[in-house]
């Protein structure tokens, strides 16, 4: 397969356990030494659960999203940028990739307003829940990664961004995925996940659907496209939808699944594709 721009969305699993850090690693460094670029997105979500349950700050989740106050984002803040980026980073080098870590801070990369859900109760009623700092990106600068990408660095990314006044938000890793990879006009937005690809029957492997056209996607919801698994199609569906290339759900858990796809050639995972 020809060289192409990948972003990466990984968590789950696999980051959090070390040894498969190791071999995501070594896969990531494969695939620039086979002439791929490489931007990664990472989440963070146990740890930062593990950190607010140390802090005495409870987690609260409304529809999957984390709702985070004040007080709770300035214990985010610390774990992603002091705690996992700069661990990913560590280890990243270690492994040859010239990372850099970085955050929607960094180089004017995006700008957020805050996020507020609409939720409607048995009767049909609507209620707006503030959910805090929690952030919707509104534009993104992708001079920063073109930079970093065209001078033979990795950029890691730490779901985090800036409002208008400079405020830190708290962004899910799905939707900062999904507007980076658009930004960059990615080839491909690649979905760590800890499966391995969109079922039409979970469990049975033999019912891994390997290629979607984007058109089908609508019809899928809520009968193949169910519970974790919404949010990172919607993901898919959006970055497609604003130019990126294909999307591919791969197991994180198995990183060698990334070099069997891009330079094996192997039918793995799923491909969303227009």
């Amino acid at each position: 397969m020809q060289s192409s721009k990948l972003l990466i969305k990984y968590g789950g699993n696999a980051m959090v356990n070390h040894e498969l850090k190791s071999q995501i690693a070594r896969a990531l460094l494969m695939l620039r030494n086979a002439g791929h670029q490489i931007t990664l997105v990472h989440g963070g979500g146990p740890f930062i659960s593990s950190a607010l349950d140390k802090a005495n700050i409870p987690s609260e989740f409304i529809e999957g999203q984390r709702k985070t106050s004040a007080e709770a984002m300035a214990v985010v803040k610390r774990t992603l940028l002091g705690g996992v980026n700069a661990d990913l980073v560590a280890l990243f080098s270690t492994h040859g990739l010239n990372p850099v870590g970085i955050s929607g801070h960094d180089g004017n990369l995006l700008q957020v307003t805050p996020k507020h859900m609409q939720l409607q109760d048995a009767n049909g009623e609507t209620t707006e829940i503030d959910l805090g700092r929690v952030g919707s990106i509104q534009h993104v600068n992708p001079e920063l990664l073109a930079s970093l990408s065209q001078t033979g660095f990795t950029p890691v990314i730490a779901c985090i961004g800036p409002d208008a006044a400079g405020n830190s938000y708290n962004i899910n890793a799905d939707d900062f995925a999904s507007e980076i990879a658009a930004a960059i006009q990615a080839d491909y937005y690649i979905s760590l996940t800890d499966v391995d690809g969109l079922y039409e029957d979970y469990p049975d492997p033999q019912s891994i659907l390997r290629e979607i056209p984007l058109a089908k996607l609508p019809s899928l919801y809520g009968k193949v496209i169910q519970g974790g698994m919404i949010p990172k199609i919607q993901s898919c569906e959006n970055a497609l939808k604003r130019g990126v290339k294909n999307a591919l759900i791969l197991n994180g858990t198995q990183p060698e699944q990334l070099m069997e796809f891009f330079e094996n050639e192997k039918k793995i995972g799923t491909t969303i594709t227009h």
